[in-house]
């Protein structure tokens, strides 16, 4: 099968030639690097390539019966470079850590690794994840594909590129303030923050921070929920890990279970600006729930601490886990990484109480939303695209930003209530660019989320424009 064709195909499509013995991991790896080559140099997606510990892995998985290999059977995967790869540079996106090479992988790595993934690229990432523009000291900017003048948002955007100009079927990444959700809608791919604890991660230094979390991307929502399954499990590793459910995420994609009522809102009940666009186009994907024969109603949780609690909380999480890279390495930090550290470190007491405390009273609040509502839609982005040079979002509707990560206000009001989200493609700007829908759901509710979000791009299915080449500028 010429390698442009597979490249075109979806993973799930992949998964089923592999299993099949139509094709091999060494055919896809074949494909992969040919369209690298291709590709690559014009995006800075996948900066770090490990071909040859892919090629030992693939060999060893085809000594395994079919049967035995997993339910990614040798799909190959990029793993954000974030997270440790036993023998390849892993770097977090900082000179500080810029020739690392770890002698042992994160848990989930190794989890997709057993699960018949096949680890092959590491994925550009900010220094730390830090900042929702993905660029860094050791291997500068990646570019959106729609149009490399512009940003392919971030943290996990060397992920979102990869998926979306075909140097990657299945690709991870992480979240925290919208880092899987962001470059998804900036990208046009689908990118799924999970509940905490439904990806196992680590060892890490605070192993029951709920806020970070590991979860998917790619191109399709089955795709997407392939991946899941591939990812879940529980390990003594992560204390808040949690069980594979009874129902598989791809059955559940394969259900499509229709909600009854969702909620809709441009802008989460005032808390943040949306560009008009961005807001027209949300509006416009979310009535598609009406032809579904779904309830769609105006309202929303109410999110309005959701600034005191989040910026506390990341702040205490960036001062307790950097700290030390700030005594010994500030000349090699980013300014807004020594922000993020110094203003935890100016916490009091007090003031992290009442963050805890208001977080509390939060998630029940908006755990009781959706005793009403089944799912709440709004846009995963309150800006498209924006250009590269510009190191986040500033200001939107004459609204100006009062750090570098609020803009992703509409994105982690969901991540402090420790709520399933995921980023659909929704349409596309007059300028061509893509907007994200977001799809948020109850607690645990990855599945009726996954079959929501299947739903919709059947009935919006943008998929098909995947994988592009990249694009320069217009005009």
């Amino acid at each position: 099968m010429p390698a442009s064709e597979l490249i075109a195909k979806s993973a799930t499509d992949i998964v089923a030639l592999l299993k099949a013995g139509e094709v091999t991991t060494l055919d896809l790896l074949d494909a992969l690097e040919a369209r690298i080559a291709e590709v690559e140099p014009a995006v800075n997606a996948l900066p770090t390539l490990c071909f040859e510990r892919a090629r030992d892995a693939a060999g060893a998985l085809a000594a395994r019966p079919v049967a035995e290999r997993g339910v990614l059977a040798g799909m190959p995967v990029a793993i954000k470079d974030l997270l440790n790869v036993a023998g390849v540079r892993s770097t977090q996106g900082s000179p500080i850590f810029a020739d690392t090479v770890p002698e042992t992988s994160d848990v989930a790595v190794t989890t997709l690794e057993a699960a018949g993934g096949v680890v092959y690229a590491k994925a550009n990432t900010p220094e730390f994840g830090a900042g929702a523009n993905t660029f860094n000291e050791v291997f500068g900017r990646t570019l959106n594909p729609w149009d490399t003048s512009k940003s392919c948002a971030g943290s996990s955007g060397g992920s979102a590129v990869a998926l979306a100009t075909g140097t990657a079927w299945l690709a991870s990444g992480s979240d925290l303030g919208g880092s899987l959700r962001n470059p998804a809608s900036f990208c046009g791919i689908v990118g799924f923050r999970p509940t905490p604890g439904r990806v196992a991660h680590g060892p890490s230094a605070l192993p029951f921070n709920s806020m970070s979390v590991e979860g998917p991307m790619a191109r399709t929502v089955a795709d997407c929920a392939l991946m899941l399954d591939a990812m879940s499990g529980s390990t003594p590793v992560d204390p808040i890990s949690l069980e594979k459910p009874a129902v598989s995420f791809v059955d559940a994609v394969a259900a499509r279970r229709a909600p009854k009522r969702v909620a809709f809102s441009r802008d989460l009940g005032g808390i943040t600006p949306v560009d008009p666009e961005v807001a027209a186009i949300v509006e416009k994907a979310a009535r598609r729930f009406e032809d579904m024969g779904c309830i769609v109603e105006e309202a929303c949780p109410d999110f309005s601490d959701v600034q005191m609690i989040f910026q506390t909380l990341r702040a205490m999480a960036f001062a307790a886990s950097k700290k030390e890279l700030l005594a010994s390495h500030r000349d090699k930090l980013k300014p807004e990484v020594i922000w993020n550290i110094e203003k935890g470190l100016s916490l009091t007491m007090e003031e992290i109480s009442a963050a805890e405390l208001a977080r509390g009273r939060y998630y029940h609040r908006v755990r009781q939303f959706y005793e009403t509502y089944d799912l709440v839609l709004c846009p995963a982005t309150v800006v498209p695209p924006y250009p590269i040079e510009q190191r986040y979002v500033e200001e939107c509707c004459g609204h100006s930003f009062s750090n570098y990560i609020e803009w992703c206000t509409v994105a982690y009001a969901f991540t402090c209530a420790s709520l399933p989200a995921i980023s659909v493609p929704a349409g596309f700007t007059a300028g061509g660019l893509p907007v994200g829908l977001q799809i948020a759901g109850p607690p645990r509710g990855e599945a009726a989320v996954l079959a929501a979000a299947a739903l919709f791009e059947d009935a919006a299915p943008w998929a098909h424009t995947l994988p592009v080449d990249p694009r320069g500028p217009k005009g």
